[in-house]
């Protein structure tokens, strides 16, 4: 057993060195197959990192009459970070505020002279909660707004929630989410279903090509494993070989665009390629061998019947 496996693994061997153009065209769609799933791996990130910048944007405020005290502030505060739904709330004191407000409004001087002959501040203090997923801001602001929040004195403290005005943009982000989710995946489904398809009419082709020596190795009473073997050990090494190739010339191309990726997306490519490199390496290495053996396998079948 050890003997006839030893010759598979040669003779696939020898077929893939002594063919060597054939070889190349081979290993050539292997490489732009496993460029177009190593691409779509990339891809998924920049939408991933696109999307947290947009979801990192949205958010829900609720303002606090002037009078609220801090304390009760920061027990409401620890409440809602108590909630699963909630990723960060974060207190913005009355005095930031309207220091946040001068800061926007620096070029309207009528507006920062009637703020100057006020007594008193006139903004209260402000949390600003981000929701885990966009989906679930309506039942953070159904919290808020199911709540009579009151201080110790028996006031409330809670002037307005924001979540009304956000409404439109939030649903419409939550829509483009799942959009973009949802297209993703099936163009993804798509694009490497086309990869695998050209690779596998390739490998026909080539096999296609060695149909006469397929027949006599029948004819002389060969098996159909012992037939098959070569050629599915060929179509690993077109996986291999393609597999290093792609692997090797992704950090070039990685180098090359990782600043237009950071300024674009918001997430450079090249330290995610540096650091899931072990990853990528075994999807493409897996993948290449996959689509080679298994291309090789069905190819051969039709040329075993004799």
């Amino acid at each position: 057993m050890w003997a006839k496996t030893k010759r598979v693994i040669q003779s696939g061997f020898v077929n893939f060195w002594r063919n060597g153009s054939i070889s190349l065209s081979a290993v050539l769609m292997m490489i732009i197959a496993l460029f177009v799933i190593s691409s779509v791996l990339f891809v998924g990130a920049l939408l991933t990192s696109a999307l947290n910048q947009i979801k990192d944007k949205v958010d829900i405020n609720v303002y606090f009459v002037t009078t609220a005290q801090e304390s009760d502030i920061l027990s409401l505060q620890k409440t809602l970070q108590a909630m699963p739904e909630v990723k960060s709330v974060d207190y913005v004191s009355s005095d930031q505020a309207l220091q946040d407000f001068k800061d926007r409004h620096v070029n309207d001087q009528s507006t920062l002279q009637a703020l100057s002959e006020l007594d008193k501040n006139p903004l209260g203090a402000v949390l600003n909660i981000k929701a885990q997923d966009p989906s679930q801001y309506e039942s953070i602001a159904g919290f808020l707004q199911g709540k009579n929040f009151i201080s110790r004195d028996g006031t409330p403290i809670v002037e307005s929630v924001n979540y009304a005005k956000n409404k439109v943009a939030i649903d419409r982000l939550t829509a483009i989410i799942a959009s973009s989710q949802e297209l993703g995946f099936v163009v993804t489904l798509l694009l490497v279903l086309l990869s695998i398809l050209i690779t596998f009419n390739t490998i026909r082709l080539v096999i296609y090509m060695s149909r006469e020596e397929i027949s006599v190795m029948k004819l002389v009473g060969a098996s159909n494993m012992f037939v098959r073997g070569p050629f599915v050990v060929t179509g690993v090494m077109y996986g291999l070989v393609a597999a290093l190739f792609t692997v090797i010339v992704l950090y070039p191309i990685m180098y090359y665009t990782h600043n237009f990726t950071l300024a674009f997306a918001g997430i450079d490519l090249l330290q995610y390629y540096l650091r899931h490199f072990g990853e990528i390496f075994v999807l493409l290495l897996g993948s290449g061998v996959l689509i080679g053996g298994v291309s090789s396998f069905l190819a051969v079948k039709r040329y075993l019947k004799v």
